[in-house]
């Protein structure tokens, strides 16, 4: 998730995890660790050896909590790769959470890069959502009733009035359905961070929660995610589809929506398992403020509108 963590010094990273990183041949003989910023479900190490430059990504045991299949993830990843648009895979030990990558050199992105990459960002998505299918799906309503389970089987806290704000997703869930085009592979988790530019291409990195989904899903949940302004959507999609679309412009628009409504409880449970040092209900909270502001706008129900009427 977001690159908030304090990182630890090298003789920290090997005390807390060098045994673990000796578990991997390649891995053993290393010159060099540091810590990555980004990753608030996983600690991401930079490992130097004579064979090469990794990234070993080391995840907590609360991971499933969150819908997260490492399993899944380290299949996923080795399908991106073999797209051609994220890092090789060498090394997974099931159970231990590791999964060792290669390490892209690169410009990683904040907000800003992404605003001003967007023609380039969409011919990466579409390389990416032209692989074979991923080894599960995404969905979040699926997810979203699962995160709300936990919350509450856990007494974690839950925002005034979400639960209220349901009879939108139930009728946001109709409308998409009944224009539904089918799943591709996706992401589901584009933050900035997770575009990495080497000058000739963006690599596309982290796939936590990456899943067969609609691809609106990624597009609209990729704008929210850098805080863009409305147009940028439009320009995203645009590219993406390679013409004006107004019906996948309100289909990203209202997934991006529903995906704070559903990210809004990812926070809560972070909030009380994680032990990080990172308050993620106030970072839940800035989510939950944008669907209380969207659901019901006279902006949603246009796009709802935009979408039953605009499908090809």
């Amino acid at each position: 998730m977001y690159p908030f963590v304090m990182s630890l010094s090298a003789t920290q990273l090997e005390h807390s995890f060098g045994a673990l990183l000796n578990r991997v041949p390649r891995l053993r003989n290393r010159s060099e660790i540091s810590e990555l910023s980004g990753g608030l479900t996983n600690r991401n190490l930079k490992v130097t050896t004579e064979s090469g430059i990794y990234v070993a990504r080391i995840s907590s045991n609360e991971s499933n909590l969150l819908s997260i299949d490492r399993e899944a993830e380290y299949r996923n990843s080795i399908i991106a790769a073999e797209a051609g648009v994220a890092a090789p895979v060498y090394d997974y030990l099931p159970g231990a959470g590791l999964l060792v990558i290669g390490f892209l050199p690169g410009h990683t992105y904040d907000a800003e890069n992404v605003a001003a990459n967007l023609p380039r960002i969409a011919q990466s998505i579409r390389r990416l959502h032209q692989a074979k299918p991923f080894v599960r799906d995404f969905d979040m309503f699926e997810i979203q009733k699962g995160y709300l389970s936990i919350v509450k089987e856990r007494g974690f806290k839950i925002p005034d009035e979400y639960e209220d704000l349901a009879r939108y997703g139930d009728e946001l869930f109709k409308a998409l359905k009944a224009t539904d085009e089918g799943k591709v592979p996706c992401n589901n988790d584009l933050l900035a961070a997770n575009f990495i530019d080497d000058g000739a291409k963006i690599w596309l990195i982290d796939y936590e929660y990456s899943g067969n989904n609609d691809p609106c899903f990624e597009l609209g949940n990729l704008w929210a995610e850098s805080f863009l302004p409305i147009e940028s959507l439009r320009e995203l999609v645009t590219a993406y589809y390679g013409e004006d679309r107004p019906d996948k412009f309100a289909r990203a628009w209202l997934l991006s929506v529903y995906g704070k409504y559903g990210w809004t409880l990812w926070a809560s449970i972070q909030d009380g398992i994680s032990e990080l040092d990172f308050d993620f209900w106030t970072w839940g909270m800035k989510k939950y403020s944008d669907v209380l502001r969207d659901f019901g706008s006279d902006f949603y129900h246009e796009q709802l509108s935009s979408l039953r009427r605009n499908t090809h």
